[in-house]
């Protein structure tokens, strides 16, 4: 675990879903290279990593089409939807710790997520964590602008009653990190999910410099008690 020195002790805990609470990236990206590779397109694991991570469909779709000259359908988008559900039901598994760790937080806490409300849930009811989210799930479906826009991220804040200053949010993608900065939130980049080494994870958060950085989710409890409340001196 790296870390900076972290503002105000946050009233709000802010997760990310995929790659965060559950380790789901490497069954997402690799239902969605091979429905590129189905609609024509050629994009690698690695690529796909580097651009895709972190964001709603709406923003994929969009980069396909604009620079991999792929369109999805919305035929597409079922079919995918279709695969990425059934994979989930039978191999999507939570991050290890992540249970323990929820049930240790003395901070209220959410999920604000890339992905739509229903996958959210399929993600948390599989893994066995719906119970300490619900009905506190918010997507990038009920904002304007996804990730790597604050949107989301604000959206949560007022949502729990939380000012930006006193929130912190855990992430583990580039566009998460850039959000989470824009919004003015305290942001800890995780390492800990099976995609961290593939992804790049490590060698990106040195660029977006969060404010920590940590690989093994039962550490959070004690890195969330060392931001110091706002009146300390």
């Amino acid at each position: 675990m790296t870390q900076a020195s972290l503002p105000a002790h946050p009233g709000l805990v802010i997760f990310d879903c995929d790659g965060v609470l559950v380790d789901s990236e490497p069954i997402s990206i690799g239902v969605l290279v091979d429905h590129i590779a189905r609609a024509g397109g050629d994009v690698s694991t690695a690529l796909a990593y580097d651009i895709f991570l972190g964001r709603s469909m709406a923003t994929i779709r969009q980069l396909l089409r604009e620079s991999h000259a792929v369109d999805f359908t919305e035929d597409h988008m079922e079919a995918i939807r279709q695969d990425m559900r059934a994979r989930f039901r039978s191999e999507l598994q939570p991050i290890p710790g992540i249970r323990e760790t929820l049930l240790s937080l003395k901070q209220p806490f959410c999920v604000a997520s890339s992905s739509q409300p229903d996958r959210i849930r399929l993600s948390l009811t599989v893994t066995g964590l719906i119970d300490q989210f619900e009905p506190n799930i918010f997507s990038s479906t009920m904002v304007k602008r996804g990730k790597p826009f604050p949107d989301l991220f604000l959206h949560a804040a007022s949502q729990m009653g939380a000012e930006p200053r006193d929130c912190i949010v855990v992430e583990d993608s580039p566009a998460g990190i850039q959000a989470a900065k824009s919004a003015g939130m305290t942001v800890l980049g995780f390492a800990g999910g099976a995609h961290a080494e593939l992804g790049g994870l490590l060698k990106a958060f040195e660029q977006l410099q969060p404010d920590a950085v940590f690989t093994d989710m039962q550490q959070l409890p004690d890195l969330l008690q060392s931001i110091k409340p706002p009146h300390a001196l």
